[in-house]
């Protein structure tokens, strides 16, 4: 039997290598937690399969890869490094395992700022009670209104399946409108839409004016790409209604961050929650600080006690067909690049 030497260069617990070990006598594991590739020159020769967060070798360096999986659903980060772009070894991402923690942080974003939390605990620090406070705490409701998604993909068609839940109506954008079903993907069981059925319509990118103009919230979770690089630039922020509202847990470049701010500051909008920026960490001086009606978070929207159990099964699933010569699930297509 052929052994396959797999490559970790991130820590993980004895009972997730168990789960691992367990998919195949075939597999030998070396385990490394490094963070570059020069702290793993000296196995690279010898490795087929490297799981990795960012740690990426040259082709040349290493002649027997044939798979890397990554630690991250979001692969915009390699699309140019040269084991991308100058060999044919597959890339799988965990897309997948983040759709319960990003679909609630996008729900708790959405309460927060349609019910005012922020006015709450600024009068709250300043142990003041309003004396206008229907007037400052009137909230907007969810139910009714129209909740639009950039990007139905995993993360998206959670956050349809809450939406509907608060009795909204959704409406989607997808790359691919002739194929909604979900397929070679990891779906968590009893999430998302798995066949595309929740929104009311699902537009195409070109229609992005149009259907920005039908919604009262817009969450962004469309991956980054040479497609999405500034997707939503100030002419798409004109087409939005007044006073909705913008949720971004994609990746800061899909919206162009200088347009939402003045969007912002003229009140075009009626408020942002950001959890991704174009600079990370955001600087100090960014405006975005200071705009009344925003929340920003640290690029903690995908969190989860769970994410180190689900990046592994997803691996492990993949290991067992990576044995077994079946297709990848989580593969991600050179060309859309995702």
């Amino acid at each position: 039997m052929e052994t396959i030497n797999v490559l970790l260069t991130l820590p993980f617990s004895k009972d997730v290598m168990e789960k691992l070990s367990s998919v195949s006598p075939s597999l030998t594991f070396h385990e490394r937690d490094v963070q570059s590739v020069e702290e793993i020159a000296d196995i690279l020769s010898e490795v087929d399969v490297l799981y990795t967060f960012s740690v990426l070798p040259d082709p040349s360096d290493a002649p027997r890869l044939r798979w890397v999986q990554m630690h991250t659903a979001g692969v915009d980060t390699l699309l140019k490094h040269p084991l991308y772009t100058q060999s044919e070894v597959m890339f799988t991402s965990t897309s997948g395992i983040h759709v319960i923690q990003m679909a609630e942080y996008t729900f708790a974003m959405l309460l927060a700022l349609t019910h005012r939390v922020p006015l709450i605990v600024e009068d709250q620090a300043a142990a003041r009670w309003a004396e206008k406070r229907w007037e400052r705490f009137m909230p907007a409701e969810l139910y009714g209104a129209t909740l639009g998604i950039v990007g139905y993909g995993a993360i998206g068609r959670q956050v349809a399946r809450i939406g509907q839940a608060f009795g909204m109506r959704i409406i989607a954008i997808k790359q691919d409108v002739r194929h909604l079903k979900f397929q070679n993907r990891y779906v968590i069981p009893n999430t998302g839409d798995p066949d595309g059925e929740i929104p009311d319509r699902i537009y195409p990118p070109e229609a992005l004016h149009a259907f920005m103009a039908e919604c009262d919230y817009v969450v962004v979770m469309a991956p980054l790409t040479a497609k999405t690089d500034y997707l939503i630039d100030s002419k798409v922020l004109a087409a939005m209604k007044p006073g909705a509202i913008l949720i971004n847990g994609a990746r800061g470049d899909v919206i162009d961050e200088q347009a939402l701010i003045t969007a912002l500051q003229d009140k075009k909008l009626g408020g942002a929650a950001l959890d991704v920026f174009s600079i990370e960490p955001l600087p100090a001086e960014s405006p975005l600080w200071g705009i009344p009606n925003v929340i920003i978070s640290p690029h903690i929207g995908g969190y989860s006690p769970q994410y180190d159990e689900r990046a592994t099964d997803v691996f492990a699933e993949n290991l067992r067909r990576f044995v077994a010569g079946e297709p990848l699930i989580n593969l991600v297509e050179r060309g859309k690049d995702y």
